[in-house]
């Protein structure tokens, strides 16, 4: 599979240097250095996640993908979600044209409606209405990647009558994928809209996810729409040695997933559950050479078309994040498509 997008994705967690937290300001920058290098080493994309949680930096993900497009020539930028519920999608539209424009045609967004709620009571919506914002919001979001005058009505934002929207890109449509957690409707959802399908998968056995492929590749049939390759992300690290990767990333993770599980009603996490998601589940972590044959693995299981690696999980040290991207550019890319090739 010599076409197989790999790609970094991040939410901004703040790191720590020296055992102290940088700011949300210079934990930005880093995610912008990290960028750099991940485009001089060839990954296909970085995706940055929208939040607006204390433990995350990046709240506007096209604002950075603007400043790392500044700063690079070849990586695609994409979000990793935008969440478009609590958004306008004539304003997510033109941001993210701008960076097209800025990049010279490799802005991407990745609509989702947000592993995490404090978005909507922050910009005046009501969570009742998560679903319907949504529905609504893309399908205005599918009519305006025509790139011509539009004519649309709803309840959650103004109607529009032959509203033309600026800037238009150079190539007439902007590369716009959804991001789906794992539910069903919204898999339909998406191949209703022929639009590519960028699966969450973040625990369990990515194998699990296999009926989700099936079912998008069904309802793109059913809706004489095109099914795109789908894509694929799920948190990893790399580290020079197994054992390294395991002892850095462990600890910020067990911080962030204890701290959202008490707010979701989770169990602590056990390392004997962490140590069983490593080798059986759905956290690629280890030495180049064991995260490649664990993203191998996954990519022949599903016959996913991309995979992009959440490379930051907590305040892990800036050093080691540093590394890991390093190392993801230089041995696991290269060695996951060396895999697929023989």
């Amino acid at each position: 599979m010599t076409d197989l997008v790999l790609g970094l994705d991040t939410f901004g967690d703040v790191p720590q240097d020296a055992g102290v937290p940088l700011s949300h300001a210079a934990a930005v920058r880093q995610v912008v250095e990290e960028a750099v290098i991940a485009d001089e080493l060839g990954v296909d994309v970085i995706a940055v996640g929208e939040h607006h949680r204390p433990e995350y930096s990046i709240s506007a993900p096209e604002t950075v993908l603007a400043g790392i497009a500044a700063r690079t020539s070849r990586i695609k930028l994409a979000s990793g979600v935008t969440v478009l519920s609590s958004d306008d999608p004539v304003r997510v539209f033109q941001r993210f044209a701008t960076v097209d424009a800025i990049s010279n045609g490799r802005a991407q967004v990745i609509l989702g409606r947000g592993s995490f709620t404090e978005s909507f009571p922050l910009f005046g919506y009501d969570l009742s209405d998560y679903d319907v914002l949504f529905e609504e919001k893309l399908d205005l979001f599918v009519k305006l990647l025509d790139e011509k005058p539009v004519t649309w009505s709803g309840t959650t934002r103004a109607a529009l009558e032959n509203a033309d929207v600026f800037p238009k890109t150079e190539s007439g449509r902007l590369d716009t994928w959804v991001g789906v957690g794992g539910s069903p409707q919204s898999v339909v959802r998406t191949a209703r809209h022929g639009l590519p399908l960028m699966l969450a998968i973040i625990g369990g056995s990515p194998a699990r996810f296999g009926p989700y492929i099936e079912l998008y590749q069904r309802a793109a049939e059913k809706f004489g729409t095109v099914a795109h390759p789908v894509g694929m992300h799920s948190p990893g690290f790399v580290a020079d040695t197994d054992e390294e990767a395991r002892e850095v990333f462990y600890p910020s993770y067990k911080v962030m997933r204890d701290r959202i599980g008490a707010e979701r009603g989770w169990p602590p996490l056990r390392r004997e559950e962490f140590d069983a998601e490593v080798e059986h589940g759905s956290l690629y972590i280890g030495s180049p050479e064991t995260v490649a044959r664990k993203i191998a693995g996954a990519v022949q299981t599903l016959g996913v078309g991309r995979l992009d690696m959440i490379y930051t999980f907590g305040a892990q040290p800036v050093a080691a994040r540093t590394r890991a991207v390093e190392l993801f550019g230089a041995k696991v890319a290269p060695m996951v498509r060396d895999i697929l090739a023989g």
